[in-house]
């Protein structure tokens, strides 16, 4: 079976900046990573080349086997791969029930004129975060950080994807908020879903993650188990500030 993400030697230059170098690593399916390292790393970059919102200069990235390089990032979306982002991305205009919907349509213009909307799908996915009936109505101003969190989560499910990348996804949340999206991220993955996911809330990410990924100025500095990780010298010196 391939890797459901395998990243080779990826670069991605901005001018003189070197925002990933050579970095490569790979998600098997179901699996959980924790992808981390201090601000400024490259993190959410990395994100940004998997989903083709940015273009990397060079290196390969492979979806379930299939090289993506070339596609657009509706493109992506289609072979299973979704995202949230570090501030959540809402359309503001539009209410919750609106916003989930857009992540519904499907590709064509035909299926769009003979489906239509589907309200019942849209309760349904909106229920699988925690939100409730009565915020499908709101707009997403009106929603707490914790709520909105719920939203950018109910948007990328709406696609279907089978991995997930999270992006800060407990960043601005209470201790509560932060359990409530821990406990939906671990019943997703019993369910087979794959995660990669950024996070400098490394007490929230532990529970939830098998393996780590760190990074520093682009490069990748460690890799393995989560607990091997953290104990890196590299690492604690790079992104815990210690020895």
């Amino acid at each position: 079976m391939s890797a459901k993400l395998e990243i080779r030697n990826l670069v991605k230059k901005f001018g003189g900046l070197v925002a990933t170098n050579e970095v490569s690593f790979t998600v098997e399916p179901g699996e959980s990573v924790g992808l981390i390292g201090p601000n400024g790393a490259g993190k959410t970059t990395i994100f940004s080349q998997i989903m083709g919102e940015h273009q990397q200069t060079s290196g390969d990235i492979l979806i379930d086997g299939t090289d993506v390089s070339g596609l657009t990032t509706p493109q992506r979306v289609l072979t299973g791969v979704s995202r949230t982002y570090q501030v959540p991305r809402p359309f503001s205009e539009m209410s919750v029930a609106e916003n989930i919907r857009v992540g519904l349509m499907p590709d064509s213009v035909w299926q769009m004129i003979t489906k239509g909307p589907n309200p019942d799908r849209e309760l349904e996915i909106a229920a699988s975060v925690g939100m409730t009936t009565d915020q499908l109505e709101k707009l997403p101003s009106e929603l707490s950080m914790g709520d909105l969190r719920k939203l950018e989560m109910a948007r990328t499910l709406a696609t279907s994807p089978r991995l997930m990348l999270l992006d800060e996804v407990f960043a601005g949340l209470t201790i509560n908020e932060i359990a409530v999206i821990s406990k939906l991220v671990q019943s997703m993955r019993a369910d087979g879903m794959t995660f990669l996911i950024v996070s400098h809330d490394l007490k929230a990410l532990e529970p939830l993650v098998d393996t780590a990924i760190a990074i520093n100025q682009g490069k990748l500095i460690a890799q393995g188990k989560y607990q091997d990780v953290m104990a890196d010298q590299a690492v604690r010196a790079s992104y815990l500030g210690t020895a």
